[in-house]
């Protein structure tokens, strides 16, 4: 005589244990929404960072404190920012405020293609020789080196 397949037998088992029947709910725990990053840099002209936003609600907001020109938003002063940051939290922003910016600083030969770098960069300085980039992330500073760029050895100022 042939034994019945394993899945016969199990098949009543879980009736009897789970009550209803065997299924298989989805797991409905809550899980909170991934928050966006955004990186703020204290400088000598005051606090920046460089963000596209989706929302242009939250743009808006911000706009006094954009500076078309350099692609990037401006605080001059403790106050500016702390409402700046307040704003952005409620938002749904996580924001880092990085004061050391030497992980942060990459560089290319001056006369080297730069646009792509440059791209994600918050501010540039150029001496001579060097193109200075202060990446926006630590992700934008990854993909600079995947580009060419070096991380900059000593301390920078922008």
């Amino acid at each position: 005589m042939r034994a019945p397949p394993a899945c016969k037998l199990l098949y009543p088992i879980i009736m009897i244990i789970t009550p209803g029947g065997f299924s298989l709910q989805p797991n409905t725990f809550d899980v909170l929404p991934r928050r966006k990053r955004i990186t703020l840099f204290k400088t000598a002209c005051g606090w920046i960072f460089k963000h596209f936003f989706d929302d242009s609600a939250v743009f808006k907001e911000l706009a006094d404190y954009y500076n078309k020109a350099l692609f990037r938003f401006e605080f001059k002063t403790v106050g500016e920012r702390n409402k700046a940051l307040k704003l952005l939290e409620l938002r749904g922003f996580e924001v880092e405020l990085v004061e050391n910016l030497r992980e942060y600083a990459v560089k290319l030969p001056r006369y080297s293609k730069y646009a792509p770098v440059l791209k994600n960069s918050v501010a540039m300085i150029e001496t001579p020789e060097w193109r200075i980039f202060l990446m926006k992330d630590l992700a934008a500073v990854e993909e600079a080196q995947r580009q060419g760029a070096k991380l900059v050895e000593v301390e920078v100022k922008f």
